[in-house]
């Protein structure tokens, strides 16, 4: 069975395209590696591998992925907007980071300590944030390559230099 942590978001599904069971896969973030030769959709919960025939790139966002043993638009409509999977290890060997890719790290600030958890990603607005909980509480940080002083992978932390009182606003 496929474990959800460890996996790092892709993007999304989007409709069938064409009548040939190929359909659009969307990343505002990341690209496949050419290992890359499957995602995992998350369907009602549970992981579940998709491998591709081939995949071609349709824009800077969109690739057109056509899945294996899917011959049909209908058979690939029930991937439309269920969100899509690369194992992480993948990433960690391309060092091709987005930062959907540190979920789950431990955030330490070099004065403060401990920050908490990174539990999303919000890039709803100009600057991305990563979204922290500790204790019940949730803390934004820009997510600013200035900021990131070391990113230990084995871990799963990333230590920051924020600015003083930067926290506390």
């Amino acid at each position: 069975m496929l474990k959800k942590e460890d996996f790092i978001y892709f993007g999304k599904f989007l409709k069938p395209h064409g009548t040939r069971g190929e359909i659009g896969l969307q990343s505002d973030s990341m690209t496949l590696g050419e290992e890359c030769d499957f995602v995992a959709a998350d369907i009602d919960g549970i992981l579940v591998p998709f491998f591709f025939e081939y995949t071609k790139q349709k824009n800077n966002d969109t690739l057109i992925v056509k899945i294996e043993r899917m011959e049909s638009a209908e058979q690939v409509r029930i991937l439309t907007n269920h969100e899509a999977y690369i194992p992480r290890e993948w990433v960690e060997r391309s060092e091709n980071y987005s930062w959907n890719y540190f979920r789950g790290f431990t955030a330490i600030d070099t004065t403060m300590g401990n920050l908490g958890k990174i539990t999303d990603i919000d890039d709803t607005t100009l600057n991305t944030l990563f979204v922290i909980e500790k204790d019940g509480k949730e803390l934004l940080v820009p997510a600013i390559e200035d900021f990131i002083l070391n990113i230990d992978t084995k871990k799963r932390s990333i230590t920051f230099e924020l600015p003083q009182g930067l926290v506390s606003l």
